[in-house]
């Protein structure tokens, strides 16, 4: 080790990062927020693995299986194609970053924004300024959050997002499971989301707060077959 690298070493915070030759993202610790995420080295290490701060712990997701994201992307297309036939102006991702809290900062496997949240989005302004809402965490609540129920987190899903998300002020927050074949759409009421669609197996759900859109489920959990 170079006398340079013996100094970048020793003014690294070991507690965070280890004090091995190499900088790593300890999970577990104290400390972490969404300004963190600004340091472009703390940044490169968070990219590399799916992470996310929950009350200012750093935590390690679970990997993500072929299942919850094919549910996910499906209607997450079942969206896309509801806004377009409303002449509704929207976008959509999966695995979107959002920042629900300064020492929240939380992987949704999919949002959408649409209507007059998309016009907010796109009139935010940004240093460097050949970059767009798209290019950073999300710091505004978007239209609708998609979450694919993870086995060994559902409580994280189901009850601590909801309650982040719901604070947050997020309209609408849609939970699916791959496994169970269930679909729960929830609307925010007040400080807290009621059920406003929910559906199992075969069914075909209309949430109230999108007038026409019918969701077949049966669509979401089988895989495609040219039959």
């Amino acid at each position: 080790m170079t006398v340079a690298e013996h100094d970048i070493v020793a003014s690294r915070d070991p507690y965070r990062f280890g004090d091995g030759p190499e900088p790593v993202l300890k999970v577990g610790t104290l400390g972490w927020s969404l300004s963190d995420l600004k340091d472009p080295e703390v940044r490169r290490l968070w990219e590399q693995g799916r992470y996310e701060i929950v009350n200012g712990v750093l935590v390690a997701m679970p990997p993500a299986y072929f299942r919850g994201g094919r549910v996910v992307v499906r209607l997450q297309a079942v969206l896309n194609a509801y806004f377009d036939t409303q002449q509704t102006p929207n976008d959509a991702a999966v695995e979107v970053e959002i920042a629900v809290a300064p020492k929240r900062v939380v992987r949704a496997d999919c949002a959408v924004v649409a209507g007059q949240d998309l016009a907010r989005f796109q009139s935010l302004k940004f240093d460097p300024p050949d970059t767009d809402w798209s290019d950073h965490t999300l710091t505004l609540p978007p239209t609708i959050v998609i979450e694919s129920v993870s086995k060994g987190h559902e409580d994280h899903d189901r009850v601590t997002k909801r309650a982040w998300y719901a604070e947050f002020g997020i309209p609408h927050y849609w939970v699916v499971d791959g496994v169970g074949r269930t679909l729960e759409c929830l609307r925010l009421a007040g400080a807290a989301y009621v059920v406003d669609a929910v559906g199992h197996g075969d069914d075909v759900i209309s949430p109230t707060a999108f007038p026409d859109l019918q969701i077949d489920l049966k669509r979401l959990w089988n895989s495609r077959s040219l039959k």
